[in-house]
């Protein structure tokens, strides 16, 4: 089976005045489909770089990215909108849900841009819905809900447009300890379903509910493997401290 996702020798320049920022240096991974692999690392190791091109939402100044085959960096911003609409379903830290509408109407708004027909959108909602747990409330606004049942909602979201990738950015981060495992386990059913899910994390303990981790440090892969390996969550170069030093 070929990989679902591939980097290869991706690297990402910021021109900021005189200097250049390397955010992403020659960056290499497969992630192939069914997988639920973690990318980890600190604040400017290059994890949100990362996400960004994984998203379709930038794409890489050298090397190459494919997703589902296609060459994400030869894209124009209309295929690339279109890419995102067709293959992506997002889960984000605030959950970026709409306060005026309902949540049938906020999850029906990826396959409003997908100009699906009202009578799928609807259907195809109430199942997503169904799906995490919220089919009875589906005529609630956003702000009636607790944050971990808003988060459900954006994985609704997600779902509808039956993705071939769920990327999850830091989806547990506005969320209490309790509500915030709540929702990994969420992930984790869905990954037992077959789908492919990308979470982006700075948590260790976060990073090491996934399959696989990818831990960057300074726009570099240091380490690519399982999760549950001893070397998951300790960094190379710091060797012999704990996991969780970064976050």
């Amino acid at each position: 089976m070929g990989a679902l996702i591939t980097f290869q020798d991706v690297c990402k320049y910021y021109h900021m005045g005189d200097s250049t920022v390397t955010a992403a240096d020659h960056i290499s991974f497969e992630i192939a489909k069914g997988e639920f692999t973690a990318i980890v690392g600190s604040s400017g190791s290059g994890k949100s770089t990362c996400m960004n091109i994984i998203g379709c939402l930038d794409v890489p100044s050298e090397g190459t990215y494919l997703l589902d085959g296609q060459d994400v960096g030869r894209m124009n911003k209309n295929q690339l909108a279109e890419v995102r609409n067709e293959l992506l379903g997002f889960i984000f830290q605030q959950y970026n849900l709409l306060p005026k509408l309902n949540l049938l109407e906020n999850v029906e708004v990826p396959l409003m841009y997908a100009g699906v027909s009202r009578t799928e959108r609807r259907e195809r909602a109430h199942a997503a819905l169904e799906q995490v747990g919220l089919g009875d409330k589906w005529r609630h606004r956003p702000m009636e809900l607790s944050g971990g049942q808003q988060q459900r909602v954006s994985i609704a979201r997600a779902l509808v447009g039956r993705p071939s990738v769920i990327l999850a950015d830091e989806p547990t981060g506005a969320l209490d300890s309790r509500t915030g495992r709540e929702v990994l386990g969420m992930l984790q059913d869905l990954h037992s379903q077959g789908h492919t899910v990308v979470l982006i994390t700075h948590d260790n303990s976060i990073a090491v509910q996934a399959q696989r981790i990818i831990r960057l440090e300074d726009g570099r892969v240091v380490y690519d493997g399982p999760a549950g390996a001893p070397e998951a969550v300790v960094t190379p170069r710091a060797a012999g401290l704990r996991g969780g030093g970064d976050t």
